[in-house]
């Protein structure tokens, strides 16, 4: 049994709003490829959860190796990666290194990924 999806059409003119609030510069738009780059690697996006998920919103890189089955060092290489894409923030403790989430970061990702602010005039839905 074959399911199909209703097909919506649109008038282009009346679903995208005129962009007012010019191009994205090129360093913007550097940094917002960085920060996706990041975010492109499933395992990295499961570190990120994890810490999201943690009383606090930081993390030991000691708690995190076991969950996603993969060595301290190759762990430590993936949160370099969110560290310099301004995902999460590094500690280091000890000899225990700790990652704290960037609520900056995450509030302009949000912000970019709304439709309702692309129709405010951030850009474009369309």
């Amino acid at each position: 049994m074959t399911t199909s999806l209703p097909l919506l059409t649109t008038d282009a003119s009346g679903c995208c709003a005129p962009m007012t609030a010019g191009v994205m510069g090129v360093e913007d738009a550097q940094r917002l490829a960085r920060v996706f780059k990041a975010l492109g690697d499933p395992t990295r996006v499961r570190l990120l959860s994890m810490i999201a998920a943690q009383s606090g919103g930081e993390a030991c890189v000691c708690d995190l190796t076991e969950p996603v089955g993969l060595s301290q060092p190759t762990v430590s290489h993936h949160m370099k990666q969110l560290v310099d894409a301004g995902l999460v923030t590094r500690e280091q403790r000890g000899k225990w290194a700790y990652y704290m989430l960037v609520p900056a970061t995450l509030a302009m990702l949000s912000g970019v990924l709304d439709p309702q602010s692309l129709r405010a005039g951030t850009g474009s839905a369309c």
